[in-house]
Order: structure tokens, then C-alpha cells, then sequence
């Protein structure tokens, strides 16, 4: 590690705007105000913790969530300054704490690299809370403030004696008067968690959770190398975990990978400072080429290449599984937009590329057994890639023959409009609720295609075998957009997929069993924001008064019970175990009209969650299966997905 910097009080602490309207617009800060947003505020202030250790100030955070609905972070790195700043007067603590950007991440002797401007993200969370206590211990002292009502200061900065620890205890309760719910997920807080020990290697994370005693402990002395293994579980390995490290310039770079025989999509993760990029960026972009050089280069050299084709970069990472993480200085870090989701920094894709051809270059020159089964695999996912491209012209030359043989299956009722913004693909279960939702729709832009019995279970299938199944084949010409690397999604035929199955389990299993194939298959879809779960109600509550039909409909049993209240004595009640249980115009209304219908989008907030999920569900592990459903068999709004009402 290099020279640390071990001053750090409010000289080093730079003020660039005070707090403004972060109560009234908290979705400008933190996204939202539902869960994603209400775990946002555990990001920030674990972020803080996070750049302390990851600048080599302590090996310790523990995270404890507490049966009030509080939450507390601890870190034993340097504590928060809390000398007087002598730009503001006010201690450097409270300055930090009530001052949007201030902080010592802007000061590169401070802090080498970081995750960002989190002086922001102390005083968002400040703001966004009911209640907010800061304890640091420094210099020898312990310090103590605490805030309420939004930020307002409730007890001055006052010592509490003296101690011999080093660190930053923050304890805060979200405010229910901005949050939609202040419900903390262990689930969701355990694998970030997690996440972050992967990244950040031979530091331990500790969770607690006061409400039912659960308790998680994550250290990793490989760091992400043993998040392939996490990541990979249950599949089969075409050769060993690949691992380089080194630091190139002042870049620190970190590259885990892997190959496997029965997974065909491509999963990169990549991480700035230990932050996820979402969206990519530089050193993603330069990962991806250095990969393409050094087996191509390979082939040439080997003379192993079929009718002189050049592999392409798809074609390549078709299989793999790889993680980059990348510890970019301040001098040099830059960031595409406000979100941090994608790296600028042009001269970091210049390292990486070079930095993994060739090290990955040496590494095939070494292991010639794998390096040529490699080479194999690689040319067999051109092939595929090249018949999945022919399918999808077919399919294309097809529809432009004549507009009467537009018809991918007898199942599809396509829509009238060739407005792709507007329209909808309804994927619904069986031929009923296909029968009843066709009469329901609206023709002009919404298209109704009912599935025979269970989808195939895709996950770990190639290309060929999943073009092969009549369901799945129809599910992508109906689309448009082709398949896997071929997938492209300017050319989807609509603005929204929506799964529309029972609500029981054989509609979860079908629902599980469609994302599964669109993550894998059509990620993209899933990214942008294409993909939804329609809601049908549970229950109808109603009963004729003086000549009129009064009704309502409920999605739980908590609507329920406030339904019958509501309608009053003398009500009937219909359960609906399935769709085809509704009439088109009950279907029409609670389900596919915009006016009235609930959808879920479906999002991926958290990756390793989502990774995870699937590799339970669709793995080759049932016990790990019926040991996960045990404990997580209520699926609602609150995990993976959006609530949006139109």
C-alpha cells in the first residue's frame, strides 16, 4: 500500500454548497423513497466506513440492526474530525453532517481513492432521518452529537471522555413521514455486505440483526476470486479461477474470471473504488478488448483458426463469468453523470487492455490444454452466434413477405399498431386467461400470447436447445430483437413485456421461469426497464344497494378486511384462485387497463442478490432451494421489483 497521509482534521475538510431541499426532493439524492431508497441511506454511511478501510484505516465494520427500526454503523478507521473548521466555525463534525458536499474525499492526500463525494451522503442521510447520533473516537477522546427532525441539532458537540479506540459509530432512524416503508431487509443489507468484503479483501464485516438474533460474518482473504466461486456454484468450470493483480500508472487493478461449459450468457461485474458501475465504463471497455486480443492472437499464432474467421468480442466471453475492480485516483477519476454508474476516465481502458492481453496472453502460453479447449468453445458460440443471426432474419424476411403471414404462432394475437413505444406483449398463463385477456385487451397496442403448460427451465441451455422449444422460439420472434449476443434492443417490437400468470405457485414458478430466461438470455430488456409483472387482484368485494353494483377490488388480506369495512354489512366475496376466473371486463380493468392496473417493473438493484436468487432457484440444488423458499416463501413488492400504478 502506499504512503498513508495520518492527518486528517477540519483543515483538511473542503465546503463546496450547504444543504438545500434534500426533505422536500429526496429522490434527486437517494432515487427513491420506497426500499431501494430507504437502503441507500445504510450505503452511504457503510460507503464512509468502506473508504476509511480501504485507505488502510481499519479492518472492522459491523453493521446492527436494532428492534426500534434504528440502525447502526461502526468502524474502527480514523474517526471524524471534530476540530473547529475556521472557514464556518462550526466543529468539523457537524459541518459534515448538515453540509451538502463537504467532506475530505475532495482532498487527495486525504484519501488516495474513494467511492465518491460521501460528505453528501452523511448529510442526505442526516436529512432523511428522524433521529441521527454521531459518536468519534479520536485523538484520544470520545465525541459525541445527535440530530433530529431532518438534520436539526438536538445535543452539541460535547466530549464524553477519554479512550484509547479509533473509529466512527453512527446510529440513525429513517424517517416514516418521507419513506414509503422504514423497514430494513436483512437480506438486502447482508449481501451488499458481502459484496463489499469480496472487493474488499481481509476486512471483516459484521451484521446483527437485534430484531430475531440473526447474525452473518464475511471475510475473504482472496477477495473476488472467491466471489467467482460464490457467483459460479453448482457450475461446470472449463478450467481453473483466473486471477491477476497489479498497479499499473496509480491504478490499482484487480481481474477475477472464469469459464464454463453450461452457461452461455456473459456476467461481468465491474467496480470502481468499490463502487458498482452498472453501466460500465472505461475499464469494462478495456477488459473486453485486452480478452479479444490475447485469443485471437492466440489462434493466429497456434494456427488454430477455422476458414480464417476472427473471433469477436462476444463470441469470446460467451461462458464467463469475470469481475473487475479497479482503485482509480482522485487526479485521474471521472464519472459519466451524477450516478457514478459508468468510469470516464479514458486512460484507464488504455491500462486495462493492456494490462489483461498480457497477462492473459502469458496465462494461455502456460496452460495449452485449456487454452485450446478455450479456443474451441469460443468458435462454437461464432457458430451459434451466426445461426441465431440467420434465425432472426428468417423470421424478419418472413413478416415482410406479405402482412398475412406476420403470425409467429397460432397462439399470438398480435397488436394492430406499428408503434412499437406503445405497444405490449402480454405473456399470460394457459388458454383460458389467454381466451379471456384477448377479449379484454385493447387491440390496437396490447398482443396476447398464452403459454402451453410450463415454460422450459433455461437456465444452463444453449442458444440451439433453447430455439428448439416452440414456446421460447415464438417468445423471441414475437420480440424481434434476436437472442443472446445477437440481441439487440433498438429492435424491439414493444415498449413493454408483461408476464401475466395465477396467483398461486405454479404462477410464481412460471414467472421465476420467464426472468430466468430474460436475464440470461435478453438482459438488456430487464436494464432498460422493459420488463413487468402484472398484479391481478385476490378478491372482489361487493353487494347491490339501493339498485346499484358497489364493488372493490383487493391485491391482499389487508385490503381485504379495509374492503368490507368500507362496503358494509350485507357484502359477497370472490376469491380468485386464477385469471381465467375473472370475466374480460374484471380482467380488463384490474389487469391490463392503464388507468387501474398495477405493474411491476422488474429491476435489478442488487446484482449479487439477483444472481444468487437464480442459481437457488433454477440450480441443480434442491436443498438449498427448499431451504431458501422456507425462509423467503412471501414474495411482494418489497424484494426485486418496482410497485409503479398507471
Amino acid at each position: 500500500m502506499s504512503e498513508k497521509n495520518t492527518l486528517y482534521n477540519a483543515s483538511n475538510i473542503e465546503v463546496l454548497e450547504g444543504l438545500e431541499a434534500v426533505r422536500k426532493r429526496p429522490g434527486m439524492y437517494i432515487g427513491s423513497t420506497d426500499t431501494y431508497g430507504l437502503h441507500h441511506l445504510v450505503w452511504e454511511i457503510v460507503d464512509n466506513s468502506i473508504d476509511e478501510a480501504l485507505n488502510g484505516y481499519g479492518n472492522k465494520i459491523t453493521v446492527t440492526i436494532h428492534k426500534d427500526g434504528s440502525i447502526t454503523i461502526a468502524d474502527e478507521g480514523r474517526g471524524i474530525p471534530c476540530d473547529i473548521h475556521k472557514k464556518t466555525g462550526l466543529p468539523a463534525i457537524q459541518l459534515l453532517l448538515t453540509t451538502l458536499h463537504s467532506g475530505g474525499k475532495f482532498n487527495s492526500t486525504v484519501y488516495k481513492s474513494s467511492g465518491g463525494l460521501h460528505g453528501v451522503g452523511s448529510s442526505v442521510t442526516n436529512a432523511l432521518s428522524s433521529y441521527l447520533e454521531a459518536t468519534s473516537y479520536k485523538d484520544g477522546k470520545i465525541y459525541n452529537i445527535s440530530f433530529e427532525n431532518g438534520g436539526k441539532l438536538k445535543s452539541p458537540l460535547k466530549v464524553l471522555g477519554e479512550t484509547a479506540k479509533h473509529g466512527t459509530t453512527i446510529t440513525f432512524k429513517p424517517d416514516p413521514k418521507i419513506f414509503k416503508t422504514t423497514e430494513f431487509s436483512y437480506e438486502r443489507i447482508s449481501n451488499h455486505l458481502q459484496e463489499s468484503a469480496f472487493l474488499l479483501k481481509k476486512v471483516h464485516f459484521y451484521l446483527i440483526d437485534e430484531r430475531d438474533n440473526k447474525k452473518d460474518h464475511f471475510y475473504y482473504e482472496n477477495g473476488i476470486k472467491e466471489f467467482i466461486s460464490e457467483l459460479s456454484e453448482g457450475k461446470k468450470p472449463l478450467g481453473d479461477e483466473i486471477y491477476f493483480e497489479d498497479e499499473v500508472e496509480g491504478v490499482q487493478i484487480e481481474i477475477a474470471f472464469q469459464y464454463f461449459y453450461d452457461t452461455y450468457s456473459e456476467n461481468i461485474r465491474s467496480y470502481v473504488n468499490n463502487v458498482r458501475t452498472i453501466e460500465g465504463g472505461t475499464h469494462e471497455v478495456g477488459l473486453k478488448l485486452g480478452l479479444t486480443r490475447a485469443v485471437n492472437d492466440y489462434i493466429d499464432a497456434n494456427d488454430l483458426g477455422k476458414n480464417k474467421i476472427k473471433l469477436e468480442g462476444p463470441d469470446i466471453r460467451e461462458g464467463i463469468i469475470a469481475i473487475i475492480s479497479c482503485r482509480v485516483p482522485e487526479n485521474i477519476l471521472e464519472f459519466e453523470g451524477q450516478t457514478k454508474a459508468k468510469l470516464g476516465s479514458a486512460i484507464v481502458q488504455q491500462l486495462v487492455n493492456n494490462f489483461i492481453y498480457s497477462k492473459f496472453t502469458y496465462y494461455l502460453n502456460e496452460n495449452k490444454n485449456f487454452a485450446v479447449a478455450l479456443v474451441k468453445k469460443c468458435q462454437d458460440s461464432y457458430e451459434a452466434r451466426i445461426a441465431a443471426r440467420k434465425a432472426k432474419e428468417e423470421a424478419r424476411n418472413k413478416r415482410n413477405k406479405s402482412k398475412n403471414q406476420i403470425i409467429l404462432s397460432d397462439k399470438l394475437t398480435p397488436a394492430q399498431s406499428k408503434d412499437y413505444k406503445k405497444n405490449e406483449l402480454f405473456i399470460v398463463e394457459g388458454d383460458s386467461a389467454g381466451g379471456t385477456a384477448k377479449k379484454g385487451r385493447d387491440p390496437r397496442y396490447q398482443a396476447i400470447l398464452p403459454l402451453r403448460g410450463k415454460p422450459l427451465n433455461t437456465d444452463g441451455l444453449t442458444i440451439q436447445k433453447i430455439m428448439q422449444n416452440q414456446e421460447f422460439a415464438t417468445i423471441v420472434y414475437t420480440i424481434g430483437a434476436g437472442i443472446g449476443p445477437d440481441f439487440d434492443i433498438n429492435d424491439i417490437h414493444y415498449d413493454k413485456i408483461i408476464i401475466m400468470t395465477d396467483a398461486d405457485t405454479d404462477g410464481a414458478h412460471i414467472q421465476t421461469l420467464l426472468l430466468t430466461f430474460f436475464y440470461n438470455n435478453m438482459n438488456e430488456l430487464i436494464k432498460e426497464g422493459h420488463v413487468f409483472v402484472a398484479v391481478p387482484p385476490l378478491y372482489r368485494v361487493y353487494k347491490k344497494s339501493n339498485g346499484k353494483n358497489i364493488e372493490k377490488y383487493c391485491f391482499n388480506d389487508d385490503d381485504l378486511e379495509e374492503a368490507k369495512k368500507e362496503i358494509g354489512p350485507g357484502y359477497s366475496v370472490n376469491r380468485y384462485k386464477g385469471l381465467g376466473e375473472m370475466s374480460d371486463k374484471q380482467l380488463k380493468y384490474t389487469t391490463m387497463d392503464k388507468e387501474h392496473r398495477v405493474l411491476m417493473k422488474v429491476c435489478i438493484n442488487d446484482p449479487l442478490v439477483c444472481a444468487n436468487k437464480i442459481n437457488i432457484l433454477m440450480g441443480d440444488n434442491p436443498e438449498k432451494r427448499r431451504m431458501w423458499l422456507e425462509e423467503y416463501v412471501d414474495f411482494n413488492e418489497k424484494d426485486d421489483f418496482i410497485k409503479e400504478r398507471e
